[in-house]
């Protein structure tokens, strides 16, 4: 999360850190079971569109700005999500579907190390990322609701800082940085 939270700035990125909010948040609460009748396939077509669509285009934008570091993030979720969206319902096994997630969490790691020195946003959202696809994809590999659900907490958890991320940003509210702001200094640096 590069200078999408500093101190009342608004960026392609803002509108990328919504998208992504809102996309964790209904696939982590479908995990959860908290909702009666909510599975994870529910979140199918908003991560379809939402998640992936908007934030591959949130990516491409990123990168014509030179923001490479935000183009890799959200051109990468973005296919995550696309990805994810669209294979919902499809017949795989518990195996390949844990092996999925388990790749796209290697993704989340990468963008939780590449966002050192950002503040919390940034290693925090993908760092809940990357702990939830963990915990997920070994639930598959193990079978285990109990495990699925945890990793469910936690993606709704990176849903909400991701969203508050965002929606401070748009209403110029005070964001979590890590770092002192300063005459000369925004809230990531």
């Amino acid at each position: 999360m590069d200078s999408d939270v500093s101190a009342g700035r608004a960026t392609t990125s803002t509108l990328g850190h919504l998208a992504l909010g809102l996309t964790l948040l209904a696939f982590g609460v479908g995990h959860t079971g908290v909702i009666d009748n909510v599975v994870p396939g529910d979140a199918a077509v908003l991560a379809t569109w939402i998640g992936g669509v908007a934030l591959f285009v949130v990516g491409l934008l990123e990168f014509r700005a030179g923001h490479g570091s935000a183009g890799t993030a959200f051109a990468g979720l973005g296919a995550f999500w696309f990805t994810w969206g669209t294979s919902a319902g499809a017949e795989v096994s518990a195996e390949a579907a844990g092996l999925f997630l388990l790749l796209f969490a290697l993704l989340a790691l990468t963008l939780t190390a590449a966002s050192a020195g950002s503040g919390l946003f940034g290693q925090g959202v993908y760092g809940l990322l990357f702990l939830s696809l963990l915990l997920i994809g070994v639930a598959s590999f193990a079978g285990s609701e109990g495990l699925a659900k945890a990793g469910g907490w936690v993606g709704a958890v990176a849903g909400l800082a991701a969203w508050y991320g965002a929606t401070a940003a748009l209403a110029k509210w005070p964001a979590f940085s890590g770092r002192a702001a300063g005459r000369g200094v925004t809230a990531t640096g």
